[in-house]
């Protein structure tokens, strides 16, 4: 049984998947500024997980894009969804064997020389999905998409709360 912060994180990626979903290459690559695109918005946070869970947990680069186009800080561009998407999915499916073999000491270990814990960066990355998935349904209002998800998914049947 996975640890406890990594069924949330991966309830988080559920919820950030259902909040985005069906959003084509057209409207994905859309940029009302101040806000980035959505493909954007999926490619950083492919960033995020290949960045805590694959290099600096495993010393594995898998997608270099990532970090040349997408890392905080870069500037704002509008990839292709299905890129972007596709990009997610092989970063999430990387880092899973890792994330499932966490138990409570490696979640307060750090998670690599000179960072905070595991379980910080955890957190981190649970909460950052939840900005970017504010933003992304914000997008997709102003394009004029309807019947959003409005509120958290089954969290009872697929996160509960367990010690």
């Amino acid at each position: 049984m996975a640890h406890p912060l990594v069924d949330q994180l991966r309830f988080t990626r559920s919820e950030f998947k259902r909040g985005l979903r069906k959003v084509g290459e057209e409207d994905g690559s859309k940029r009302i500024d101040p806000m980035n695109s959505i493909s954007w918005m999926v490619g950083h946070l492919a960033w995020q997980e290949e960045r805590y869970w694959l290099r600096r947990a495993q010393g594995v680069i898998l997608i270099p894009r990532l970090h040349e186009e997408l890392a905080y800080g870069k500037p704002a561009t509008t990839p292709s969804i299905g890129e972007m998407w596709a990009a997610w999915e092989e970063v999430t499916n990387a880092a899973d064997p890792w994330l499932e073999a966490l138990d409570e000491n490696r979640m307060s270990a750090p998670l690599s020389e000179g960072y905070s814990s595991v379980g910080t960066f955890m957190l981190r990355t649970t909460y950052h999905y939840w900005y970017h998935l504010g933003e992304g349904l914000a997008v997709r209002q102003q394009l004029g998409h309807e019947r959003l998800p409005d509120f958290v998914g089954d969290i009872d049947g697929r996160a509960p709360w367990r010690p």
